[in-house]
């Protein structure tokens, strides 16, 4: 078994924009190292929005170096970019984009959403790219619930959707870089082991709910349970119905240099993604 190595959280909220009230669970600067291939992870809500005419969230913004996945749990969200993809996302759907070289996008609560108001919650993670691919070509995947494996886990302990990588034998829809697992997971009360490889970085993201890891460690609302690297599997203990998303993947033992949106290897290739930035080389988004 995987050794539980930390506990992470975070109850200190911030907005993005006007749209996403969100918790940053980790940041690379941080916990680099442990989460990699992660880079960040965002948990928007749940919160409540009125009805209104007013577009809400965040504009056009640049990204370099990595990927954005964002996982909606309840209401819809728009995103256009400047590779002319985009569209609405709502409850179960995924977007996963690879800015890769440079992409301008924007995201905002989608005009249903917005008109009838309600209740907003979703995940926004970073996935990083290794230096080789850092530059690849920007791309979209807009992944819909139906597009999404679920399988019953043994012994009624609860249910699995597969996004990305491979679990219980069954493939994820999301095209990785890097070996990784990105499963959203809705557990039942009780003790239960969940596969991981070995050599692979991995934590469970408790968005709703109490898991109990290692000796007596309890991950609540919008907190993470952090596991070693060596070893297979990790053994929880569920306290109550819960909702979690597990993140394992091998490790990119490669440096990690960011600056606000972009995330490379150098100092050198962060001052040319803000000079290609400037002068427009990011393209822009039409409307």
């Amino acid at each position: 078994m995987k050794k539980l190595i930390g506990l992470q959280g975070n109850d200190q909220g911030h907005w993005v924009g006007d749209g996403f009230p969100v918790r940053t669970l980790f940041f690379y600067q941080d916990l680099g190292m442990q989460m990699s291939p992660f880079l960040m992870l965002d948990y928007a809500g749940p919160a409540e929005f009125p009805s209104t005419t007013e577009r809400k969230g965040v504009g056009s913004h640049p990204h370099r170096g990595f990927e954005t996945v964002t996982i909606v749990y309840e209401g819809e969200v728009a995103h256009k970019d400047s590779t002319g993809q985009g569209g609405i996302i709502g409850p179960g759907d995924v977007q996963w984009m690879t800015a890769g070289s440079g992409i301008l996008h924007e995201e905002f609560h989608s005009e249903g959403f917005a008109k009838n108001g309600g209740t907003l919650n979703m995940v926004q993670l970073w996935v990083n790219l290794p230096a080789k691919l850092k530059m690849t070509k920007p791309g979209y995947q807009a992944i819909l619930d139906k597009q999404i494996p679920a399988i019953n886990l043994m012994n009624g302990s609860g249910r699995a959707r597969i996004i990305a990588g491979d679990f219980n034998g069954h493939q994820g829809p999301a095209h990785t870089f890097t070996p990784m697992n990105v499963i959203d997971l809705k557990l039942k009360k009780g003790s239960m082991n969940i596969p991981v490889s070995e050599g692979w970085n991995v934590s469970l993201v408790v968005l709703k709910g109490a898991i109990e890891a290692g000796q007596g460690v309890v991950a609540k609302d919008a907190q993470m349970l952090m596991f070693s690297n060596q070893g297979q599997d990790i053994q929880v203990n569920v306290l109550e119905d819960s909702i979690a998303l597990l993140l394992s993947g091998e490790p990119i033992d490669e440096p990690i240099v960011g600056y606000g949106p972009f995330v490379m290897n150098t100092k050198e290739e962060i001052a040319q993604a803000m000079q290609d930035f400037n002068s427009g080389s990011f393209g822009r988004i039409a409307h």
